[in-house]
């Protein structure tokens, strides 16, 4: 039960995200609490220096972390994000975001997203602190 609500609020947003859309992020899996997504890098994704623009990793994470703590049906919004980045991603390469929670309190909850390219190599870490509103993002 608790995993079908999760479920329906990540579609939700999926459904109103033109950004992750733009991406192609692909959500491959959602259980409260924990979201795993996916997008290929294509070659407008690149900065000047011939590799994936720094920003397409965070928000990868992003929309992970997003997906992983809204999806009790509480609208939660970013307080404090970071990421590191530890290996180069490329164009052609398939990204993995695997968003799990590490604390969830009434009004904070804190969430851990490791990335990962398509031959299970670690490309970036990130945690993210999200405040809970209190307010639900489906109406019943």
């Amino acid at each position: 039960m608790k995993d079908q609500l999760a479920k329906e609020v990540v579609t939700h947003m999926m459904e109103n995200d033109a950004f992750s859309k733009w991406m192609g992020l692909e959500v491959l899996e959602v259980r409260e609490g924990y979201s795993k997504v996916q997008m290929k890098i294509r070659e407008e994704m690149i900065n000047g220096f011939g590799i994936v623009h720094g920003g397409l990793a965070f928000s990868l994470a992003d929309s992970a972390f997003a997906f992983a703590c809204n999806n009790r049906n509480i609208i939660s919004v970013a307080l404090d994000v970071t990421i590191t980045f530890t290996k180069a991603v490329n164009v052609g390469d398939v990204l993995i975001g695997e968003a799990k929670e590490n604390h969830n309190g009434r009004n904070v909850g804190v969430y851990l997203v490791t990335i990962t390219n398509q031959h299970n190599k670690q490309v970036a870490f990130f945690k993210g602190t999200c405040f809970r509103t209190g307010k639900p993002l489906l109406k019943n």
